[in-house]
């Protein structure tokens, strides 16, 4: 099969189309015949690091939609032909191929009239923007939330989710993509490359701070946004916990939530992997209803993917990025 390999730790550009033997499923789990694969800021931080589980060459991606082909032993819940999608195990090889093997309890199914290319785009920053704002954040109407980075993946389905719960929404972008923002629900959008986004919060909330935040952007930002919290705020880090140093015991008495995901894997804790499906159920069923946008701006060809990392990596990417994969 085609596929794109690693040979070792290095940056998204060293990535190579090769011919790879077709994988097969052990007790447990499924192959996938991959139609499309999502790209995401994770898939070149680890390709520059690696993990111990890796063995070169090392097939990449994580975010993968497609059609079940072949059913490993004691899987009885799903069938050859199902399209399914899911956020791989970042730890096994991934989805930059033809084919993919992924377990079985962590797919969901794609709802019918969902295209493959549009399934692709949510898994990573779809399930993580719901299981911050749900399972963390508790979010309720009347509340109000900073969105970092509004214009990117994990932020821009965050405020559509945010906006269907009747929270007043703060978002960060740069200029150009100010009225994108607007559009998937931001209630008010701060420039980030002209405004200063502390006192900008700070006048929009007549002084209070904020009720949430969902930091996108980096452990300083989120030591930044320590400050901006409300009585009793909580604050979700995607990209670094803030600067625990920075906060009082019995002041603000805030709440700091710690996002990964794909930890779940790692951790080998099933219970947690199998919420992956469920919340990739409670996506399916947004998007078949035309309830949230996909966000997909881009279709490209697997070839392209190593110079759409790349792009990726300088963080000014409106959306989601798909590859869509020909046989």
């Amino acid at each position: 099969m085609k596929a794109l390999i690693l040979e070792q730790p290095g940056t998204p550009d060293t990535l190579r189309l090769a011919e790879m033997p077709q994988p097969q499923p052990g007790e447990g789990e499924v192959r996938i015949q991959v139609n499309a694969v999502g790209l995401n800021p994770a898939d070149y931080k680890f390709m520059e690091t690696g993990f111990p589980q890796w063995k070169y060459p090392f097939i990449p991606g994580m975010d993968v939609a497609g059609t079940i082909d072949a059913l490993g032993k004691n899987v009885t819940n799903w069938s050859i032909g199902d399209r399914v999608y899911y956020h791989g195990n970042f730890t096994q090889p991934g989805g930059f191929a033809e084919f993919s093997i992924t377990t079985a309890h962590t797919i969901a199914p794609i709802p019918d009239h969902v295209a493959f290319t549009t399934a692709a785009a949510l898994p990573c920053a779809s399930f993580t923007a719901y299981q911050v704002l749900y399972h963390k954040l508790h979010i309720q109407p009347g509340q109000s939330i900073l969105i970092h980075g509004g214009a990117g993946g994990v932020g821009g389905f965050a405020i559509q989710l945010a906006a269907r719960e009747g929270v007043e929404i703060i978002s960060t972008c740069s200029t150009s993509n100010i009225e994108w923002v607007q559009e998937l629900g931001a209630t008010n959008v701060i420039d980030y490359t002209k405004e200063d986004v502390t006192t900008r919060v700070m006048e929009i909330t007549q002084g209070r701070g904020i009720d949430a935040i969902i930091d996108t952007v980096s452990s300083a930002s989120a030591t930044t946004g320590l400050e901006l919290l409300a009585y009793g705020g909580s604050i979700a880090c995607v990209a670094g916990l803030p600067d625990f140093r920075k906060m009082q015991s019995f002041g603000k008495a805030i709440s700091v939530h710690d996002i990964a995901l794909g930890m779940a894997y790692l951790l080998g804790d099933k219970k947690a992997q199998q919420q992956m499906a469920e919340i990739g159920q409670a996506i399916g069923k947004l998007i078949a209803n035309q309830q949230i946008n996909p966000i997909l701006t881009e279709i490209i060809s697997l070839a392209e993917i190593p110079h759409a990392l790349v792009r990726l990596s300088h963080r000014h990417v409106r959306g989601k990025i798909v590859a869509q994969i020909d046989f």
